[in-house]
């Protein structure tokens, strides 16, 4: 494996150019069919760099350069984002770049999709420690077929679901199908959030390395590991190997410990989040600070929507606490794992008693959500209007907390710390 990685300063971008560069040295890349997956808008990396760099070094030696924004459940991209995603215009691609095609995953059309394995009832149950027991199938993109290098760009951050973003999870559930992305999501949320997020280990981590073992072609990584704008790390190996070096310095950038828990925290989500679908990482990374019974109040106007592909199932459902679907399995039966999951990591950890839910979080939404709304899908609705951002700083003596670009950096008490 390759790799710089630094906590008090950044990557240039002639280091860059020379790992890529050692990266395929040794490499006969001719008449070779590479396939790239990259992030979507959803995820802050200079993909753009990333996509020059690669580019220039493989397009004249490579038969095929192929990019597939791995979207997992999230909706497709346009050609003008993708464009806005890797750096280029439209007659860029023609012009510079004539080698490079673009796709979007899509997870809902079987004609699209492959079974790349099984995992049998005690495979499941081994890997998820009994708490879930039927097979399910691994399918993936069938695309991935035709290449001989799957060749993974993307950055690693603390991650609700797995513990650490990166390496194989751009393959499960980046460009894969429904039912394995529905399994690991559905054990993520059994085990819950704060035990899952910045935890490198996890039992989701384990399952999706061995769902990526299915593929027979080879694979790559370019972790890369991003301290605000800048780039702090970049590591190519497998996607084992570069993701275990990405995560490792993730830790030290994307963990904020802190000395106490706060009452009230103003989570401001940025523009990437376009939906509370993304927009609620804004409480994932935050909901180990807040106090029993505080508020975390997601501040988003520019948020309107629940979510353009699961909206319509989450408002049938609402949001609740894990055991809200545990003890009341027969309800739920025809809900896709992953969307309960997703409900139960914006509401976060609570009881539910005698038909009693008690979240241990009040999540208000301050967005463009309506508040009739907010009130159907069980969150608290606060006019972001009535918000002044002044109102939430510098307070934290007072048990405010105000955090400007939330949802990548992971908060923590200093207490928990290791």
């Amino acid at each position: 494996m390759l790799g710089l990685g630094f906590t008090d300063q950044s990557v240039s971008e002639a280091q860059v150019r020379d790992l890529v560069k050692d990266s395929f040295a040794s490499r006969d890349m001719a008449g070779k069919k590479v396939l790239c997956i990259i992030p979507d808008h959803t995820r802050t990396a200079p993909i753009d760099l990333m996509f020059r760099l690669v580019y220039a070094e493989l397009a004249e030696r490579v038969e095929w350069l192929d990019f597939i924004v791995a979207l997992g459940t999230h909706p497709p991209m346009s050609d003008e984002a993708i464009n806005h995603r890797v750096g280029i215009t439209q007659d860029e691609r023609t012009s510079r770049y004539p080698k490079a095609r673009f796709f979007n995953h899509h997870w809902q059309d079987p004609d699209q999709l492959k079974i790349a394995g099984t995992f049998s009832a005690e495979d499941v149950s081994e890997l998820s420690g009994g708490l879930i027991e039927e097979a399910v199938s691994v399918t993936i993109n069938k695309m991935v077929y035709d290449y001989d290098l799957l060749l993974i760009i993307g950055p690693t951050f603390p991650h609700e679901v797995v513990g650490f973003s990166g390496g194989n999870k751009y393959l499960f559930p980046g460009i894969a199908g429904q039912e394995i992305i529905d399994m690991f999501h559905w054990l993520g949320a059994l085990i819950t959030n704060p035990m899952i997020i910045g935890h490198k280990y996890t039992p989701v981590r384990a399952v999706v390395d061995k769902a990526a073992a299915f593929l027979p072609m080879e694979r790559m990584c370019m972790s890369l590991v991003v301290k605000g704008t800048e780039l702090a790390g970049l590591y190519v190996g497998t996607p084992e190997d570069a993701w275990e070096a990405a995560s490792d310095l993730s830790d030290k950038l994307h963990i904020v410990y802190t000395d106490r828990t706060y009452h009230t925290v103003l989570s401001r989500a940025p523009q990437m989040y376009d939906e509370l679908w993304t927009g609620g990482k804004c409480m994932y990374k935050l909901e180990p600070i807040v106090a029993d019974g505080g508020d975390l109040i997601i501040y988003a106007p520019h948020i309107t929507q629940v979510s353009e592909m699961h909206g319509q199932i989450i408002e049938q459902i609402g949001y609740h606490v894990r055991d809200y679907f545990v003890k009341q399995p027969d309800r739920f039966l025809d809900i896709p794992g992953g969307v309960m999951a997703h409900s139960t990591h914006v509401k976060g950890i609570g009881t539910y008693e005698d038909g009693v839910e008690k979240p241990r979080v009040n999540v208000i939404l301050a967005t463009g959500i309506p508040e009739e709304t907010c009130k159907k899908i069980n969150l608290g609705y606060r006019d972001p209007a009535t918000i002044n951002i002044k109102d939430f700083q510098d307070r934290e003596e007072e048990g405010v907390l105000y955090v400007p670009k939330a949802g990548e950096m992971l908060y923590r008490l200093k207490s928990n710390k290791g």
